[in-house]
């Protein structure tokens, strides 16, 4: 069989792949346009993809022999599950390996956001610093701070644990209670407003959905104390990014850490040009060790799928029972 690899990924997933399969992979290191994708799936039947490959129905029903998509990703809504489905082609992401990686990431940015790292780095990297002053680079203290999670699903739990050593308040929303969260940390379950209105650090852990677009817009952000900061390791849309810059600007939030942006990869010029601001080129599971694990279980996903078998973590698990009832 033959499988198509969108980008290059971890040696130690295409040597596994290259075991079992004739492998074909993207020579540019860059994202393919529809057009490449198509051509490349030509006469392939397995396609792994990556989060920023828009993966349509166009692009599904290209090739007819296409039997399974694993994406090296945890979110998949980048492509038509509906028309995989319909296909009866398998669908598979990685999710897991990356919880604790992407959790951390969302610490440094809180970090650095409340102490100002990047400023404080680039002032002294000028030759700006002429020695200590009393109210040189202020920033906020995270300890005894009331943390708010948005989304409290893996990587949310994962993030909000690791403030146990900072004797913070934890608030968090979400369709479900989190009793691990509730047990260890005290944490409260409450409505994002009021998640908003009384947190001094909110970070969002949320998919991405038709509920969740611009979940955080200029009404939430107003809610928000000016000492307050705003992390998203999650999903661009889930940030009005306009309301964002607008929030920022006019200091209605002390400031934000982002990982990724509404029109990704395009960043806005303003965002770009303001100092209260971390920005990330999407590094959540930037790794050696996490995007290795990725690589590999991307593969064995691959593996399963394309010998009739479910995928470990298939996410239409469906097309198994539609063809084990015709």
């Amino acid at each position: 069989m033959k499988v198509f690899v969108t980008r290059k990924i971890p040696q130690s997933g295409l040597d596994l792949l290259k075991k079992e399969f004739t492998l074909t992979v993207n020579p540019h290191d860059r994202v393919l346009t529809k057009e490449e994708l198509i051509k490349g799936i030509k006469g392939k039947d397995g396609l792994l993809c990556l989060l920023t490959d828009p993966i349509d129905s166009d692009v599904i029903n290209a090739e007819p022999n296409l039997k399974m998509i694993a994406s090296y990703a945890v979110g998949y809504d980048n492509i038509d599950i509906t028309a995989a489905t319909k296909r009866g082609i398998p669908v598979s992401n990685t999710p897991g390996v990356l919880t604790e990686t992407t959790a951390e990431l969302a610490w440094a940015l809180l970090f650095s956001v409340a102490r100002c790292i990047v400023k404080g780095d680039t002032f002294t990297r000028k030759g700006s610093f002429k020695g200590w002053a009393p109210l040189l680079m202020l920033g906020q203290d995270v300890t005894n701070k009331t943390l708010g999670i948005i989304g409290t699903g893996r990587i949310g739990t994962a993030f909000a644990l690791k403030s146990i050593g900072f004797h913070m308040k934890i608030l968090y929303t979400d369709e479900q209670r989190n009793k691990e969260l509730e047990q260890m940390l005290g944490a409260k379950k409450v409505p994002l407003s009021q998640l908003l209105k009384e947190s001094d650090f909110a970070s969002i852990h949320v998919p991405l959905s038709k509920a969740t677009y611009h979940l955080i817009d200029e009404r939430e952000l107003r809610m928000m104390k000016k000492t307050a900061i705003l992390i998203n390791t999650a999903r661009g849309p889930i940030i009005n990014e306009k309301a964002l810059i607008k929030a920022l600007k006019e200091q209605w939030i002390f400031g934000a850490g982002l990982d990724v942006y509404e029109k990704e990869p395009e960043i806005s010029k303003e965002l770009k040009h303001l100092d209260n601001v971390v920005l990330q080129p999407h590094t959540g599971s930037g790794t050696i060790e996490t995007r290795t694990k990725m690589a590999l279980m991307a593969a064995e996903n691959m593996i399963k799928g394309l010998k009739g078998q479910i995928p470990p973590n298939c996410v239409n698990t469906e097309v198994f029972q539609k063809k084990l009832t015709s």
